[in-house]
């Protein structure tokens, strides 16, 4: 196995990896560990690593020597033994240290990765670093005071637990995760409101995605829904500082607004706000949104709340940034490029989730196998890029006469699969023989030369696992086993409990 290879598994292309990781604020990195831990390197890391502590990425990549190097000597001890134990339990790998920056000077960063075991024994984690030195400057100017000793103890643990649910939450869960941010933070500063807002491309709408509110206070998030902000000019104002300047929108008091504030005014007092801070929240280096906290009554905020919603808005926009890149990642694993439809890789887990379903409430589905007939000739004759348009296009008439409900994927080659929801076996033979009597209707154009195509059909319904367990696995092959005797009665018909039909 070469850890530093083209091969090295989860690795990404070059040029997909640096786009990925330019607007992403700290490194992210691949650190591999041989199986007997005596060899190790980062098959990936981003160019951030070079620009930050002068260490070649090129040079990391065959062995990560000198990355460790940087390590403040009294934050290196107990690493590889942090290091060791990830590889053994196979747990999130999460470090704190001063790193030497390339100007000399030591800053505190934060390092969060995700094991892997490989084949052949070795370990690969995921990750990223971060600075954290502001967080760490404001921790040390906490501790301090002996009266702030409590509140900072107790902002401590809360960060500390958010920023754990943000590293171990799993894909599809960020909601969840950000709805509980909301919750905490709104409790811990004793607020009336905290939400997050998101920005329309071109800054002049926004909605407000997710929101808490206090016992007793009235929700806002279903009036503030694509809400036009294009003639707010003092907030249009606020929003070009909080994109150029990073800097937080803070109101101590909403009757103080200026003249120009007017219609601010007005909408802020209509919701009862008395005072507020907004914080700007960064996706790969573009203004997303705002993460921000609502007073109803007029009261006497920290001097450092800035700060302290800054870091929490670190939070949020990691998280996020990691999201939208888990997103992008699958998006690309579970989608076939040419056609966009889903493949195997997600098919096989959505239909546990479907059979799940059915067998908790009994909901009804059936599953049909499309397979264009002859589609080797097409190629052979006509040429793959004539194929391609076919395959193409047959999705789309998939696509059209199916619900969003259905599950549409490509099973291989041209063979589709379709999971119709909520169907009888006579509603999905209705629905299976309008889609063949459209593909027979569709014209084809090659070379001036119009052709038509069929398809072969192999169906089931799940009412008819009785006997066997009802798995992914049995679906399908009863399907695929009626997809042949389609075939071998001629083609263009369907085959599915009751026999062959034709159109």
């Amino acid at each position: 196995m070469n850890p530093s290879g083209d091969d090295q598994p989860g690795a990404l292309p070059a040029l997909l990896f640096q786009k990925l990781a330019s607007g992403v604020p700290g490194v992210l990195f691949s650190y591999w560990l041989s199986a007997d831990q005596r060899t190790h390197c980062y098959p990936y890391v981003s160019a951030q690593v070079q620009t930050l502590f002068g260490v070649e990425p090129d040079q990391l990549r065959h062995n990560a020597d000198s990355m460790f190097e940087v390590i403040h000597p009294e934050d290196g001890t107990d690493i590889a033994d942090s290091i060791r134990h990830s590889a053994e339990t196979l747990q999130p790998w999460v470090y704190r240290a001063r790193l030497r920056m390339r100007n000399g000077e030591y800053q505190w960063y934060e390092a969060h990765s995700v094991p892997e075991r490989q084949p052949d024994g070795s370990t690969l984690w995921y990750g990223q670093f971060h600075n954290i030195h502001h967080y760490k400057e404001l921790e040390q100017h906490l501790r301090e005071s002996e009266a702030e000793f409590s509140f900072q103890a107790g902002f401590q643990k809360l960060v500390a637990r958010l920023s754990g649910e943000f590293i171990q939450l799993g894909f599809g869960s960020i909601d969840d995760c950000i709805d509980e941010l909301l919750r905490s933070i709104g409790f811990f500063f004793g607020v009336d409101r905290a939400y997050l807002y998101a920005f329309s491309d071109d800054h002049l709408s926004m909605t407000n995605t997710h929101e808490w509110c206090a016992p007793g206070v009235r929700s806002l998030i279903r009036g503030q829904q694509r809400v036009v902000i294009e003639g707010f000019q003092w907030w249009q104002q606020k929003i070009r500082l909080m994109h150029d300047q990073s800097q937080v929108v803070f109101i101590e008091d909403v009757d103080q607004l200026p003249l120009e504030a007017r219609l601010e005014k007005e909408v802020l007092a209509e919701m009862g706000v008395s005072s507020m801070f907004c914080v700007p929240i960064w996706i790969r280096g573009h203004l997303m949104g705002f993460f921000g906290v609502d007073s109803l009554s007029k009261r006497r905020w920290r001097r450092d709340m800035a700060d302290l919603l800054i870091i929490i808005s670190g939070l949020l926009s990691g998280a996020l940034e990691r999201n939208r890149l888990e997103e992008d990642l699958l998006n690309q694993s579970i989608r076939d490029p040419l056609t966009g439809l889903h493949n195997r890789r997600y098919l096989m887990p959505r239909l546990e989730e479907i059979l799940a379903v059915c067998n908790r409430h009994g909901d009804r589905f059936c599953l049909a196998m499309f397979d264009i007939d002859h589609f080797k000739r097409i190629n052979d004759n006509r040429g793959h890029l004539v194929g391609d348009q076919v395959l193409i296009r047959f999705t789309e008439l998939l696509l059209n006469h199916t619900r969003t409900t259905d599950v549409v994927a490509r099973f291989g080659g041209e063979e589709f699969l379709v999971v119709f929801t909520e169907v009888t076996e006579a509603d999905m033979e209705a629905l299976v023989m309008r889609i063949m009597a459209a593909v027979r209707a569709e014209e084809f154009v090659a070379d001036n030369d119009v052709f038509n195509i069929t398809v072969s059909v192999g169906a089931m319904c799940v009412s008819e696992m009785t006997g066997a367990p009802a798995t992914p696995e049995a679906l399908i092959a009863l399907a695929d086993h009626r997809l042949y005797q389609a075939k071998d009665s001629g083609r263009d018909c369907l085959v599915d409990a009751s026999g062959l039909s034709r159109l």
